[in-house]
């Protein structure tokens, strides 16, 4: 694996197509106890990772959600996406467990050899009074720009007239799939896709044509579940796809697995 001062600084047009990776929450975590990871599903990620890294994949940028960390103590504090606390503790909480899951996350992929960099959005991004949130993109392409690849999370996030709100994993995907100008994006969810029954709907193209097949999440979930994604994904200029983590390593290589969002 080259190391992160191999890459040059290279005309935006001759880059290596830019993927996001979205891990999510229920994924890398057991979502119905609280602070606990899914080790061996984190494990065989960051593996899947590593093997395509300087392969068929040279930029990288993964986000992961809060799964049992992030939404545990965001549910206690009665924290959502639009309701918000002005308490320092409970912001702390909520953002103490999500950079411990962040650093686990990092941990796993230094083990494989990954160049993975933190970076935490409470400190960065900000919310307006109208929810829509923006974050400067300067750190994340100065990290792609030497080689590293760029760990973000959902977290709290500073919102105008509310505080400290939750900003989901996916509302990350997009604005930064958005400013970077990604060519590709994926979703790694515990189902294989978006499901009809049993059968994974190969394409989403509208809301409203899958509306009623999008319940719930059955576990703590205060950013708005599979409806929640796609949602945000449909917003997306890059098409996205939805799978599970057996399908990791296919969408890595270039492959679409799983539920197209476009």
């Amino acid at each position: 694996m080259t190391s992160p001062r191999d890459q040059t600084d290279s005309d935006a047009s001759e880059m290596p197509e830019l993927v996001i990776l979205k891990l999510g929450g229920s994924v890398i975590t057991d979502k119905d106890r609280p602070e606990t990871l899914d080790s061996a599903a984190l494990e065989a990620a960051a593996s899947a990772i590593a093997r395509r890294l300087d392969g068929s994949l040279r930029r990288l940028v993964v986000i992961h959600g809060g799964g049992s960390f992030g939404h545990h103590h965001a549910s206690a504090h009665g924290v959502t996406t639009d309701t918000g606390t002005s308490h320092p503790d409970a912001i702390l909480d909520i953002h103490g467990a999500m950079t411990t899951l962040n650093r686990s996350v990092l941990d796993r992929l230094h083990a494989e050899g990954v160049p993975a960099l933190p970076v935490h959005p409470l400190s960065v991004g900000a919310r307006a009074r109208d929810g829509e949130f923006t974050m400067p993109a300067a750190a994340v392409r100065g990290m792609l720009r030497e080689g590293f690849v760029p760990v973000l999370h959902g977290d709290g996030v500073v919102h105008t007239g509310e505080g400290v709100t939750v900003l989901s994993g996916d509302e990350l995907v997009v604005s930064l799939a958005d400013e970077l100008g990604a060519g590709r994006v994926g979703v790694c969810s515990t189902v294989p896709g978006v499901l009809d029954g049993e059968e994974v709907i190969p394409e989403i193209s509208s809301f409203e044509a899958v509306a009623d097949l999008l319940g719930e999440s059955a576990s703590t979930d205060v950013s708005g579940g599979m409806a929640g994604k796609i949602r945000q994904l449909l917003s997306l200029e890059a098409p996205a796809q939805v799978f599970g983590p057996d399908r990791l390593d296919a969408f890595l290589a270039g492959q679409q697995p799983g539920t197209c969002v476009r």
